[in-house]
């Protein structure tokens, strides 16, 4: 369990963009509403070069918020040691002001996979999930958030409710939570339950972060709608009207639009800020 003193400074109660290096100049010169930064941990666990400066500028101005995919903290393996040093180092300079992995699995043996994948919701995933993120907390010496995955399938041996699951997570290690709406939709379309009833079952107060992204939309073998995570779009009107509802309960809360593939221009990308700062506007202080 983390003791309070470790947990991470906060970030704004404000849009936040992922950073893209071709948006460098224009962050700097027109931010908009945006008041903070997300990078993906990956991209930046170098020894220098232009990367790391445009970093170390930006965080003069912005607060950061690292957010790594390739932990693999639901792996059945140990996590992968040479990584997590370079994760230590990467937060020790940086000092950000939030840090946050997935609730998914990404390894097998020595091999990393390119994708993100489900677990089921058992004790024994459970274990070795808190073990794991107890490791990456004292290694790195900062409370880490968790975030939900979107799913495209269920397990039958899951014994858990995803909500139920990751509230268990938060009391027995004192880690945080990111909640992405965007994967709540997916998932809720994908697996045929409401959006709206998984959020009255989420421990909100433990929720340091959101997270708004485009998916794509397909059909499964059977014609019914199947939702792909692809943040290579705009969000949608039924994923703001979730984050409303969201923040009815909640609060401000920082929120994040995740542009990861297809990524627009600056304009494009700080209209979707401007809308994210119109939700926050309707939310008491």
């Amino acid at each position: 369990m983390l003791d309070d003193a470790r947990r991470m400074q906060r970030l704004p109660a404000a849009p936040g963009v992922g950073y893209k290096p071709q948006h460098y100049t224009e962050i700097l010169d027109q931010p908009g509403p945006v008041g903070w930064l997300e990078i993906h941990a990956e991209n930046y666990m170098g020894d220098g070069g232009r990367p790391l400066a445009q970093l170390r500028h930006l965080s003069e101005r912005f607060p950061i918020s690292v957010h790594g995919v390739g932990l693999s903290i639901g792996g059945e393996g140990p996590l992968d040691a040479e990584h997590l040093a370079r994760l230590k180092h990467l937060v020790g300079w940086l000092n950000p002001a939030s840090f946050s992995e997935h609730l998914a699995w990404s390894t097998h043996d020595s091999q990393f996979l390119n994708d993100l994948l489900p677990l089921p919701y058992t004790d024994a995933t459970l274990t070795r999930i808190c073990d794991h993120i107890d490791q990456v907390q004292e290694t790195v010496g900062r409370q880490m958030l968790l975030e939900n995955p979107s799913s495209y399938l269920a397990f039958a041996e899951s014994t858990w409710s995803e909500p139920d699951f990751l509230r268990e997570i938060t009391r027995r290690t004192g880690c945080g939570l990111l909640l992405d709406v965007n994967n709540v939709f997916v998932s809720a379309t994908n697996l045929n339950y409401s959006p709206q009833a998984y959020i009255d079952a989420y421990p909100l107060d433990q929720v340091g972060e959101i997270h708004l992204g485009g998916h794509d939309e397909d059909q499964d073998d059977h014609g019914q709608p199947l939702l792909i995570d692809s943040h290579g779009r705009a969000v949608v009107d039924p994923v703001w009207a979730l984050l409303d509802y969201v923040l009815d309960q909640s609060g401000p809360k920082p929120v994040l639009i995740e542009w990861d593939n297809d990524v627009p221009d600056w304009p494009t990308l700080r209209s979707e800020a401007e809308r994210a700062q119109s939700a926050l506007d309707r939310i008491p202080a």
